[in-house]
């Protein structure tokens, strides 16, 4: 799962509505806004450790010389020297940390229900805001078509492709 800074407010509010609505959680008209921006805040976090790993990947490989064939396994080793989650194991990650953080949360009045009924709401949640990344590319490589593949152009045109495809949708 990618998780996009755009979608953060929308998954943060749908998980507390939906919780709410279903009678998991009680939370106070007054303090809704502090609980999403308490879930937005965890996801926020996420994306900054993820970009940190990022860095951390790159000025690895920059300072051996590792080809960026090579970027994948690189990332994913680094990834769990620092216990940073990865593919589908950000949502269970995600989902952990909302659960956790609801039953600790000033802002959150009563929880109702246990964790696992929770865990499988929030995920519901989580995987309906989940972005088919291929989808997208595919989406803009056949916006391009009359650039030939494999040429700076190509590789130039295809990246503004998937950025004005992914702002057509509402993720940048």
């Amino acid at each position: 799962m990618k998780l996009y800074r755009a979608k953060i407010p929308f998954i943060a509010k749908e998980i507390v509505d939906r919780l709410a609505t279903d009678g998991d959680i009680e939370v106070v008209s007054a303090n809704r806004e502090e609980a999403e921006k308490d879930l937005a805040a965890i996801m926020d976090e996420y994306r900054r450790r993820d970009m940190e790993l990022r860095e951390r990947v790159r000025e690895y490989m920059s300072n051996r010389n590792i080809p960026y064939s090579e970027f994948g396994r690189t990332r994913k080793r680094i990834a769990e020297q620092m216990g940073h989650p990865m593919g589908d194991d950000v949502e269970r990650f995600l989902a952990r940390q909302f659960i956790e953080n609801l039953l600790i949360s000033p802002n959150i009045e009563e929880v109702y229900e246990e964790d696992q009924v929770m865990h499988r709401k929030v995920m519901e949640v989580l995987r309906t805001h989940d972005v088919d990344e291929r989808e997208i590319r595919e989406e803009a490589m056949s916006k391009i078509k009359n650039v030939q593949e494999g040429t700076v152009d190509y590789e130039i045109a295809l990246q503004n492709a998937v950025k004005a495809e992914k702002k057509k949708r509402g993720l940048i």
